[in-house]
C-alpha cells in the first residue's frame, strides 16, 4: 500500500504559512537534495486548495532543474470544492469527500504520495488514519506574528507519533520525521 508523507516547514513558534517570507538566510546545507530525494520516492503530490494556489503558479513557471521538472511532471491531486479546471498540468481535482478517494489512491500500485502544507486536509487525513509520516522542517527562528491559520495548531483528536529519524542541517534547520500509529 502506498504511504502519504507530509512535508511541512515550521518555525519554533509554530508558524507554517509563507516560509518564502521568513527572515532566513538560504545556505547550502543539503536540504535541496533531501527535498529532491523525497520527490524521487513519490509518484504523486496531494494538496489542499491553499497549497495548490501557491504551488501551481510558482512551480509551473519553472523548469530546467530536477525539482521543478519532477514536480511539474508528477500526477497531482488537489482537494477542493471550488476548483473546476486546474491550470497546472497533470492535476486532478478531488471535489467530493476526500476520504474514500484518498483511500483508493493509497490502494493503487505505485510509489508513495507526498503532501505539502498542513491545513484542513492534513487534519482530515490524520483523523481517518490516512497520513503515514510527518516530516517537520523546524527552522530556528521565531516569526513572532500570525493568526490561527498561520499556525500548525488546530483542534484535532489526540494523536501519538513515533520518532522515525532526525537530520540536523548546517543551516540550523532540523528535519524531524515521525510515523503515525
Amino acid at each position: 500500500m502506498r504511504r502519504i508523507i507530509n512535508s511541512t516547514f515550521i518555525t519554533i513558534d509554530g508558524v507554517i504559512q509563507h516560509p518564502e517570507n521568513w527572515p532566513y538566510e538560504d545556505v547550502e546545507d543539503g536540504s535541496e537534495e533531501m527535498q529532491i530525494e523525497l520527490l524521487r520516492s513519490c509518484d504523486a503530490v496531494l494538496m489542499g486548495r491553499h497549497t495548490y494556489d501557491s504551488f501551481a503558479p510558482a512551480w509551473s513557471a519553472r523548469s530546467g532543474d530536477e525539482y521543478s521538472d519532477r514536480i511539474n511532471a508528477m500526477t497531482k491531486y488537489v482537494v477542493s470544492s471550488g476548483l473546476r479546471e486546474p491550470d497546472w498540468q497533470n492535476t486532478t481535482v478531488i471535489s467530493g469527500d476526500p476520504v474514500p478517494e484518498i483511500n483508493k489512491l493509497k490502494e493503487q500500485p505505485g510509489k508513495d504520495i507526498v503532501q505539502y502544507g498542513f491545513g484542513r486536509l492534513s487534519f482530515t487525513l490524520m483523523e481517518h488514519g490516512l497520513l503515514d509520516e510527518l516530516r517537520l522542517w523546524v527552522y530556528p527562528l521565531f516569526v513572532g506574528r500570525g493568526g490561527p491559520e498561520d499556525l500548525l495548531y488546530r483542534q484535532c483528536p489526540e494523536t501519538k507519533l513515533r520518532l522515525k529519524g532526525t537530520q540536523p542541517l548546517a543551516s540550523g534547520v532540523v528535519v524531524l520525521s515521525y510515523e503515525f500509529g
